[in-house]
């Protein structure tokens, strides 16, 4: 049963990788689809997670036997780092994304508005620089 389980799950790591792909080529693009394709992307990511935990806990995949609290905490100062750059460039694509169309909009229909409109968009953009500099401050701390 062991060695089924130590099977099983490098291969369940794998098809989760490659589970994102599936909705590309089944063109969800707008609507119920995409709505669908988002939910499978999600669960598959945090299936990855979940075998990222279940793999080093069975024994399966182990770095060292005992792990020191300097390598733990410089782990969990990557993924900081990792979630600031991340969730900074998800809420700056969703600022851009809003405000990007509306300041198309304002310039087509007067073109004095370029300069109002385009420090809008740069305002968006600025949050994912502010992340990035965060994780950059983070790693040197590491």
């Amino acid at each position: 049963m062991s060695t089924f389980i130590m099977f099983l799950l490098p291969l369940a790591a794998v098809a989760l990788l490659m589970a994102p792909v599936i909705p590309v080529y089944t063109g969800a693009t707008t609507g119920k689809k995409a709505r669908h394709a988002v939910v499978f992307n999600l669960c598959a990511f945090f299936g990855i997670c979940l075998i990222a935990v279940i793999l080093p806990l069975s024994g399966f995949v182990s770095a060292a036997d005992e792990v020191s609290a300097a390598s733990t905490a410089s782990g969990l100062g990557y993924i900081a780092a990792a979630l600031v750059t991340g969730m900074s460039a998800i809420g700056a694509g969703i600022a851009v994304a809003a405000a990007a169309p509306a300041a198309i909009g304002a310039f087509s229909e007067d073109a004095k508005n370029f300069g109002k409109a385009l420090i809008f968009v740069a305002l968006g953009e600025g949050v994912a620089l502010y992340g990035l500099l965060i994780s950059i401050l983070i790693l040197n701390k590491i």
